[in-house]
Protein backbone atom coordinates (compact mmCIF):
# COMPACT_ATOMS: atom_id res chain seq x y z
CA UNK A 1 0.00 0.00 0.00
CA UNK A 2 0.77 3.25 -0.68
CA UNK A 3 1.09 6.02 1.64
CA UNK A 4 -1.85 8.54 0.77
CA UNK A 5 -1.64 12.20 1.33
CA UNK A 6 -4.90 12.98 2.73
CA UNK A 7 -4.20 10.51 5.43
CA UNK A 8 -0.72 11.34 6.70
CA UNK A 9 -0.86 15.30 6.71
CA UNK A 10 0.92 16.93 9.58
CA UNK A 11 -1.99 17.24 11.70
CA UNK A 12 -2.42 13.69 11.65
CA UNK A 13 1.07 13.08 12.52
CA UNK A 14 0.18 15.40 15.47
CA UNK A 15 -2.83 13.71 16.32
CA UNK A 16 -1.12 9.82 15.85
CA UNK A 17 1.51 10.87 18.41
CA UNK A 18 -0.58 12.80 20.69
CA UNK A 19 -2.81 9.63 20.83
CA UNK A 20 0.38 6.91 21.83
CA UNK A 21 1.80 9.95 24.17
CA UNK A 22 4.45 10.86 21.91
CA UNK A 23 5.98 14.67 22.48
CA UNK A 24 4.38 16.74 20.11
CA UNK A 25 7.69 17.83 17.70
CA UNK A 26 7.94 20.42 15.05
CA UNK A 27 9.53 18.52 12.41
CA UNK A 28 9.55 14.51 11.73
CA UNK A 29 13.40 14.83 11.84
CA UNK A 30 12.76 15.12 15.75
CA UNK A 31 10.75 11.60 16.03
CA UNK A 32 13.66 9.97 17.20
CA UNK A 33 13.72 12.38 20.53
CA UNK A 34 10.22 12.05 20.83
CA UNK A 35 10.18 8.28 20.84
CA UNK A 36 12.99 8.68 23.37
CA UNK A 37 11.15 10.60 25.74
CA UNK A 38 8.03 8.20 24.83
CA UNK A 39 10.50 5.14 26.03
CA UNK A 40 10.46 6.45 29.69
CA UNK A 41 6.97 6.35 29.98
CA UNK A 42 4.53 3.12 29.84
CA UNK A 43 3.14 2.43 26.96
CA UNK A 44 -1.21 2.49 26.96
CA UNK A 45 -2.16 -1.07 26.74
CA UNK A 46 -3.46 -2.61 23.34
CA UNK A 47 -6.29 -4.86 23.04
CA UNK A 48 -5.27 -8.25 22.18
CA UNK A 49 -7.17 -11.25 20.54
CA UNK A 50 -5.44 -15.14 21.33
CA UNK A 51 -4.48 -17.30 18.83
CA UNK A 52 -6.91 -20.33 19.27
CA UNK A 53 -4.78 -22.72 18.82
CA UNK A 54 -2.32 -21.79 21.45
CA UNK A 55 -4.38 -19.18 23.76
CA UNK A 56 -1.63 -17.07 23.25
CA UNK A 57 -2.42 -13.48 22.94
CA UNK A 58 -1.16 -10.96 20.62
CA UNK A 59 -2.00 -7.14 20.18
CA UNK A 60 -4.84 -6.59 17.32
CA UNK A 61 -2.41 -4.35 15.21
CA UNK A 62 0.99 -5.22 13.43
CA UNK A 63 3.01 -4.05 10.52
CA UNK A 64 3.15 -5.39 7.33
CA UNK A 65 6.86 -4.68 5.66
CA UNK A 66 5.75 -5.24 1.59
CA UNK A 67 7.02 -2.70 -0.37
CA UNK A 68 8.00 -0.14 2.30
CA UNK A 69 11.49 -2.56 2.97
CA UNK A 70 11.81 -4.19 -0.26
CA UNK A 71 14.84 -2.30 -0.79
CA UNK A 72 16.60 0.35 1.23
CA UNK A 73 20.47 0.33 0.51
CA UNK A 74 21.46 3.71 2.65
CA UNK A 75 21.14 4.90 6.14
CA UNK A 76 18.52 6.95 5.56
CA UNK A 77 16.67 4.87 4.29
CA UNK A 78 16.79 2.96 6.90
CA UNK A 79 16.56 4.88 9.96
CA UNK A 80 12.86 5.48 9.94
CA UNK A 81 12.43 1.46 9.19
CA UNK A 82 15.06 1.63 12.60
CA UNK A 83 12.39 3.62 14.11
CA UNK A 84 9.72 1.44 13.62
CA UNK A 85 11.01 -1.70 14.89
CA UNK A 86 12.19 -0.51 17.72
CA UNK A 87 9.24 1.28 18.96
CA UNK A 88 6.53 -1.23 17.89
CA UNK A 89 7.33 -3.50 20.91
CA UNK A 90 7.81 -0.31 23.20
CA UNK A 91 4.08 1.35 22.45
CA UNK A 92 2.74 -2.51 23.12
CA UNK A 93 3.12 -4.02 19.68
CA UNK A 94 4.51 -7.64 18.68
CA UNK A 95 3.94 -8.65 15.12
CA UNK A 96 5.99 -8.28 12.04
CA UNK A 97 5.02 -9.63 8.65
CA UNK A 98 7.37 -10.19 5.54
CA UNK A 99 8.01 -12.59 2.83
CA UNK A 100 10.60 -13.51 0.87
CA UNK A 101 8.44 -12.22 -2.35
CA UNK A 102 8.75 -8.22 -0.67
CA UNK A 103 12.74 -7.77 -1.94
CA UNK A 104 15.39 -7.39 0.72
CA UNK A 105 12.84 -7.08 3.46
CA UNK A 106 13.39 -9.61 5.26
CA UNK A 107 17.00 -9.22 5.29
CA UNK A 108 16.39 -5.77 6.33
CA UNK A 109 14.01 -6.63 9.34
CA UNK A 110 16.41 -9.43 10.17
CA UNK A 111 19.69 -6.84 10.48
CA UNK A 112 18.28 -4.15 12.05
CA UNK A 113 15.98 -5.97 14.51
CA UNK A 114 19.77 -7.62 15.40
CA UNK A 115 21.02 -4.02 15.94
CA UNK A 116 18.34 -3.34 18.02
CA UNK A 117 18.53 -6.37 20.67
CA UNK A 118 15.06 -6.68 20.53
CA UNK A 119 13.94 -9.95 18.59
CA UNK A 120 12.92 -11.79 22.01
CA UNK A 121 10.23 -9.06 22.16
CA UNK A 122 8.78 -9.51 18.46
CA UNK A 123 6.43 -11.84 16.72
CA UNK A 124 7.89 -12.35 13.71
CA UNK A 125 5.79 -13.90 10.53
CA UNK A 126 7.14 -14.61 7.12
CA UNK A 127 6.23 -17.29 4.24
CA UNK A 128 7.22 -19.83 2.19
CA UNK A 129 5.93 -19.26 -2.01
CA UNK A 130 8.73 -21.24 -3.57
CA UNK A 131 6.78 -24.62 -2.67
CA UNK A 132 4.70 -24.73 -5.87
CA UNK A 133 8.46 -25.68 -7.32
CA UNK A 134 8.26 -28.54 -4.67
CA UNK A 135 8.99 -29.46 -1.18
CA UNK A 136 12.78 -28.82 -1.97
CA UNK A 137 12.38 -25.57 -3.36
CA UNK A 138 10.18 -24.81 -0.41
CA UNK A 139 12.25 -26.13 2.05
CA UNK A 140 15.81 -24.21 0.83
CA UNK A 141 13.91 -21.10 0.77
CA UNK A 142 12.87 -21.18 4.55
CA UNK A 143 16.68 -21.71 4.97
CA UNK A 144 17.14 -18.40 3.34
CA UNK A 145 14.52 -16.60 5.58
CA UNK A 146 15.70 -18.32 8.68
CA UNK A 147 19.24 -16.93 8.09
CA UNK A 148 18.06 -13.20 6.85
CA UNK A 149 15.89 -13.01 9.61
CA UNK A 150 18.62 -13.67 11.65
CA UNK A 151 16.82 -16.28 13.74
CA UNK A 152 16.62 -19.82 15.04
CA UNK A 153 13.04 -20.04 15.30
CA UNK A 154 10.81 -18.37 13.15
CA UNK A 155 6.97 -17.48 15.01
CA UNK A 156 4.87 -17.81 12.36
CA UNK A 157 5.34 -19.54 8.87
CA UNK A 158 2.60 -19.27 5.89
CA UNK A 159 2.69 -20.63 2.33
CA UNK A 160 2.09 -17.60 0.16
CA UNK A 161 -0.67 -17.43 -1.87
CA UNK A 162 -1.19 -21.25 -1.55
CA UNK A 163 1.74 -22.71 -3.50
CA UNK A 164 2.91 -25.51 -2.84
CA UNK A 165 0.11 -26.19 0.03
CA UNK A 166 0.33 -30.22 -0.64
CA UNK A 167 4.17 -30.55 -0.26
CA UNK A 168 4.71 -27.93 2.00
CA UNK A 169 1.73 -28.46 4.96
CA UNK A 170 3.55 -31.84 6.09
CA UNK A 171 6.75 -29.97 6.07
CA UNK A 172 5.44 -27.25 7.77
CA UNK A 173 4.15 -29.82 10.39
CA UNK A 174 7.56 -31.17 10.53
CA UNK A 175 9.41 -27.99 11.41
CA UNK A 176 6.72 -26.85 13.71
CA UNK A 177 7.33 -30.44 15.63
CA UNK A 178 10.86 -29.58 15.92
CA UNK A 179 10.49 -26.30 17.15
CA UNK A 180 11.65 -24.54 14.50
CA UNK A 181 8.55 -22.75 13.64
CA UNK A 182 5.81 -21.75 16.36
CA UNK A 183 2.71 -21.38 14.13
CA UNK A 184 1.95 -22.35 10.52
CA UNK A 185 -0.74 -20.81 8.58
CA UNK A 186 -1.72 -19.81 4.85
CA UNK A 187 -2.16 -16.70 3.43
CA UNK A 188 -3.78 -15.30 0.22
CA UNK A 189 -4.36 -12.12 -1.72
CA UNK A 190 -6.56 -13.21 -4.48
CA UNK A 191 -10.48 -13.61 -4.38
CA UNK A 192 -9.72 -16.26 -6.89
CA UNK A 193 -8.03 -18.80 -4.22
CA UNK A 194 -10.72 -17.97 -1.44
CA UNK A 195 -12.79 -21.59 -2.37
CA UNK A 196 -10.01 -23.44 -2.10
CA UNK A 197 -8.79 -21.94 0.96
CA UNK A 198 -11.91 -22.53 2.80
CA UNK A 199 -11.78 -26.61 1.84
CA UNK A 200 -8.24 -26.02 3.48
CA UNK A 201 -9.61 -24.52 6.55
CA UNK A 202 -12.32 -26.73 7.01
CA UNK A 203 -9.86 -30.04 6.25
CA UNK A 204 -6.83 -29.18 7.56
CA UNK A 205 -5.35 -28.57 11.07
CA UNK A 206 -3.94 -24.91 10.41
CA UNK A 207 -3.16 -22.41 13.07
CA UNK A 208 -3.20 -18.87 11.26
CA UNK A 209 -4.88 -17.47 7.52
CA UNK A 210 -3.79 -14.11 6.43
CA UNK A 211 -6.56 -12.56 4.19
CA UNK A 212 -7.06 -8.99 2.78
CA UNK A 213 -10.07 -7.02 4.09
CA UNK A 214 -10.84 -3.54 4.03
CA UNK A 215 -14.09 -1.85 4.66
CA UNK A 216 -13.88 -1.43 0.87
CA UNK A 217 -12.88 -5.06 0.36
CA UNK A 218 -15.33 -7.60 2.87
CA UNK A 219 -15.27 -10.47 0.19
CA UNK A 220 -14.21 -12.69 2.96
CA UNK A 221 -16.77 -12.06 4.86
CA UNK A 222 -19.13 -14.35 3.44
CA UNK A 223 -17.46 -17.29 4.31
CA UNK A 224 -13.65 -17.51 5.33
CA UNK A 225 -14.39 -15.36 8.57
CA UNK A 226 -16.64 -17.16 9.45
CA UNK A 227 -14.88 -20.36 8.23
CA UNK A 228 -11.86 -19.70 10.78
CA UNK A 229 -14.16 -18.60 13.78
CA UNK A 230 -15.46 -21.84 13.34
CA UNK A 231 -12.55 -24.02 13.15
CA UNK A 232 -10.38 -22.00 15.81
CA UNK A 233 -8.20 -20.28 13.16
CA UNK A 234 -6.48 -17.18 13.92
CA UNK A 235 -6.74 -14.43 11.18
CA UNK A 236 -4.57 -11.90 10.19
CA UNK A 237 -5.95 -9.01 7.36
CA UNK A 238 -3.30 -7.01 5.16
CA UNK A 239 -4.42 -4.32 2.72
CA UNK A 240 -6.80 -2.98 5.25
CA UNK A 241 -6.74 0.48 4.09
CA UNK A 242 -7.64 -1.08 0.64
CA UNK A 243 -4.69 0.14 -1.06
CA UNK A 244 -5.59 3.97 -0.33
CA UNK A 245 -8.76 3.46 -1.71
CA UNK A 246 -10.27 4.17 1.92
CA UNK A 247 -8.98 7.31 2.45
CA UNK A 248 -9.70 8.38 -1.34
CA UNK A 249 -12.93 7.73 -0.23
CA UNK A 250 -13.26 9.43 3.67
CA UNK A 251 -10.28 11.75 3.66
CA UNK A 252 -11.80 14.81 2.34
CA UNK A 253 -14.67 14.49 5.47
CA UNK A 254 -14.56 15.55 8.88
CA UNK A 255 -14.40 12.07 11.47
CA UNK A 256 -17.46 12.14 12.29
CA UNK A 257 -18.99 12.66 16.47
CA UNK A 258 -20.02 9.49 16.38
CA UNK A 259 -16.73 7.87 15.55
CA UNK A 260 -14.47 10.34 18.10
CA UNK A 261 -16.55 8.64 20.38
CA UNK A 262 -14.64 5.24 20.02
CA UNK A 263 -11.63 6.94 20.30
CA UNK A 264 -10.84 7.69 16.44
CA UNK A 265 -8.64 10.61 15.38
CA UNK A 266 -7.56 9.60 11.85
CA UNK A 267 -9.10 8.19 9.16
CA UNK A 268 -6.44 5.41 9.57
CA UNK A 269 -7.90 4.17 12.87
CA UNK A 270 -11.57 4.47 11.01
CA UNK A 271 -10.25 1.92 9.00
CA UNK A 272 -8.24 -0.07 11.31
CA UNK A 273 -10.89 -0.10 14.09
CA UNK A 274 -13.44 -1.30 11.51
CA UNK A 275 -11.25 -4.24 10.95
CA UNK A 276 -9.85 -5.78 13.89
CA UNK A 277 -13.70 -5.21 15.22
CA UNK A 278 -15.00 -8.17 13.27
CA UNK A 279 -14.87 -11.17 15.80
CA UNK A 280 -12.71 -13.35 13.26
CA UNK A 281 -9.96 -11.37 13.41
CA UNK A 282 -6.77 -11.38 15.36
CA UNK A 283 -4.79 -9.12 14.03
CA UNK A 284 -4.19 -6.37 11.09
CA UNK A 285 -0.89 -5.65 9.31
CA UNK A 286 -1.15 -2.47 7.29
CA UNK A 287 2.37 -1.70 5.99
CA UNK A 288 4.44 0.40 8.45
CA UNK A 289 7.68 2.20 7.00
CA UNK A 290 7.29 5.75 9.63
CA UNK A 291 7.05 6.01 13.35
CA UNK A 292 4.07 8.83 12.73
CA UNK A 293 1.54 6.08 11.15
CA UNK A 294 2.88 3.45 13.84
CA UNK A 295 1.84 6.08 16.32
CA UNK A 296 -1.03 6.55 14.55
CA UNK A 297 -2.36 3.10 13.20
CA UNK A 298 -1.89 1.66 16.61
CA UNK A 299 -3.97 3.84 18.18
CA UNK A 300 -7.06 1.27 16.51
CA UNK A 301 -5.91 -1.16 18.90
CA UNK A 302 -6.97 1.16 22.05
CA UNK A 303 -9.98 2.28 23.71
CA UNK A 304 -13.73 0.78 22.43
CA UNK A 305 -14.04 -1.25 19.23
CA UNK A 306 -17.31 -0.49 17.30
CA UNK A 307 -20.53 -2.88 17.13
CA UNK A 308 -22.04 -4.84 14.92
CA UNK A 309 -24.19 -1.53 14.55
CA UNK A 310 -21.76 0.90 14.11
CA UNK A 311 -19.57 -0.79 11.94
CA UNK A 312 -22.69 -1.22 9.30
CA UNK A 313 -22.82 2.58 9.62
CA UNK A 314 -18.68 3.02 8.88
CA UNK A 315 -19.47 0.56 5.90
CA UNK A 316 -22.00 2.72 4.92
CA UNK A 317 -20.14 5.35 4.82
CA UNK A 318 -17.38 4.06 2.31
CA UNK A 319 -20.38 2.97 0.43
CA UNK A 320 -22.12 6.18 0.19
CA UNK A 321 -18.87 7.72 -0.97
Amino acid sequence: MRDHPIARREALRRAALAAAGLALLPTAEASAEAAAEAAAQPAPALLTRPIPSSGERIPLIGIGTARRYESAPSEAERAPLREVLRELPRLGGRLVDTAPSYGDAEAIVGALVAELGNRDRLFLATKVGRGRQGRDAGLAEIEESFRKLRTPRIDLLQIHNLGGVEAMLPALREMKQAGRIRYLGISTSFDGQYDALEALLRKEAIDVVQVDYALDNRGVEARLLPAAQERGVAVLTNLPFGRGRVFEKLGTQPIPDWARELGIATWAQFALKWVVSHPAVTCAIPGTSKLTHLADNLGAARGPLPDEATRKRMAAMVDAA
